[in-house]
């Protein structure tokens, strides 16, 4: 279905709005005609108004009266004012007033169209500027890793970006998910339009189906004026789903529709709008689960999960922090001890690269000199650290070397017990410690028996 602008086509005399009427419907716009400018005013307070096309002089409520009060009510849809010849001083006023541009009668269907193309382009340079000055500013971070892992990552990226595909990308929180759709958007071919990011779970339910595909004026109390949804500033370029999974089962309906269809629709409004748009959706959860569990509607999972990544946590590629570390005290000036470094990559990080960064802004904060040493870093990563340090039992050379399940086997069961206690008992956070699912890990307590009454006593230990 193909989206058709809707003019508003104001003038007096029925012949002129049956010219205008006739030329818009040839340029391929849809004509919505009005006699005055208080018609006018009742379609535009509808809204559902593309762009208006207005004659100066009209009994009632003229052109200029029509701006004005426009103005006044923040109408902000662009007007183009047709004038005769010899008023060029009153089309400079009405500009003054708000109008797009002006056009002279008499005038040609390519001067008419050329007047609206204008115009709409304007209006949606505006609504992009917009959007960039009210975005979180970024700092251009790129993906920053050379472990095995991150080079996995990046092959990923570099195979799914010049396609069009639904890409899910599956981590957990603090992992760079944003980044990795970033780096996607960046290497397409809508590279040049705009990346719309949408944080699922920072938008109250009731607010994110006005955020996602806008509002008209009047749709719901507190929506005094139009407002341009995330899907249509998106349009020729990619829209970022983060945290999919913490959407309403009730719009992820919606949501589903406008994927399989590529259309949407405004609330309040009946009218189509179509949209061509690359879709990226993440989650912190696993998809499945959140399927089973009824967070994520199955055909949803489906249409998003085309294409999915898995980012790794920061605990699996230990070996890229001192390269994080290098890029995030870059703009400070700053060093990282030797200590330092050996305690930061023998703590968990159950906050993956986002922990990271908060440690190191902390640290630098605290930190006197030019060097980050170990001193400097909170006592929580330092106490982490020793926990979490592992280290592999190695048998005497004259003793027994036990078989190699049953060594591996041993090896598990000690993680797992570490784990729980480290958790405090709670098996999600485990689960996510180890980084296996936590029905994973309910089978291989089932198969270790006594593994969990073999932790240490914890005090409010949680069962999750």
């Amino acid at each position: 279905m193909t989206e058709l602008k809707r003019i508003l086509a104001v003038d007096d005399e029925p012949s002129m709005r049956r010219l205008l009427e006739i030329s818009l419907k040839q340029a391929g716009y849809q004509p919505v005609l009005a006699a005055d400018g208080r018609e006018a005013l009742g379609q535009l307070r509808q809204g559902g108004v593309d762009l208006v096309v207005s004659d100066l002089h009209m009994p009632g409520m003229g052109g200029l009266k029509l701006l004005e009060t426009m103005r006044e009510e923040g109408l902000e849809t662009p007007v183009i004012i047709v004038t005769a010849q010899g008023e060029i001083a009153t089309a400079v006023a009405a500009m003054k007033l708000g109008a797009s541009d002006y056009i002279l009668r008499p005038f040609d269907l390519e001067t008419l169209e050329i007047a609206i193309n204008r115009a709409l382009s304007v209006t949606r340079l505006k609504i992009e500027n917009q959007f960039l000055r009210e975005e979180v500013t970024r700092d251009g971070e790129h993906l920053i890793g050379e472990s095995a892992p991150m080079q996995k990552v990046r092959h990923a990226i570099a195979q799914v970006a010049p396609e069009k595909a639904t890409t899910l990308i599956v981590g957990e929180t603090g992992t760079g998910k944003e980044l990795v759709a970033q780096a996607i958007h960046r290497a397409s071919a809508r590279s040049k339009s705009l990346f719309v990011a949408v944080n699922c779970a920072a938008i109250p339910g009731e607010m994110l189906e006005s955020e996602l595909f806008g509002h008209e004026r009047g749709a719901f109390t507190g929506a005094v004026k139009e407002r341009v949804g995330k899907f249509e500033l998106a349009d020729g370029g990619t829209l970022f789903l983060d945290e999919v999974t913490e959407m309403p089962i009730a719009l992820q309906a919606k949501l589903l529709r406008a994927l399989q269809e590529g259309v949407i629709e405004r609330l309040g409004s009946n009218r189509p709008l179509a949209v061509d748009i690359r879709v990226l959706a993440a989650t912190n959860l696993d998809p499945l689960e959140a399927v089973k569990s009824g967070k994520l509607r199955e055909d949803l999972y489906y249409r998003l999960n085309v294409f999915r990544i898995d980012l790794p946590p920061l605990r699996e590629r230990r070996e890229d922090i001192g390269l994080l570390a290098a890029h995030f005290l870059q703009s400070r000036h700053l060093a990282l001890a030797d200590d330092a470094l050996q305690a930061l990559q023998a703590y968990d990080w159950p906050g993956n690269v986002r922990e990271l960064s908060n440690v190191l802004e902390r640290a630098a904060i605290m930190c006197n000199g030019d060097c980050i040493r170990k001193e400097n870093l909170p006592a929580d990563i330092l106490t982490g650290s020793q926990q979490g340090a592992v280290t592999p039992i190695m048998p005497q050379a004259d003793a027994v070397l036990p078989t190699l399940p049953a060594a591996v086997e041993q090896l598990e069961k000690n993680l797992i017990l570490a784990a729980l206690e480290r958790t405090g008992g709670n098996k999600s956070r485990a689960a996510k410690l180890l980084g296996i699912s936590e029905r994973s890990l309910w089978y291989k307590l089932g198969i270790y028996g006594n593994a969990e009454q073999e932790a240490p006593a914890m005090e409010g230990k949680a069962s999750s």
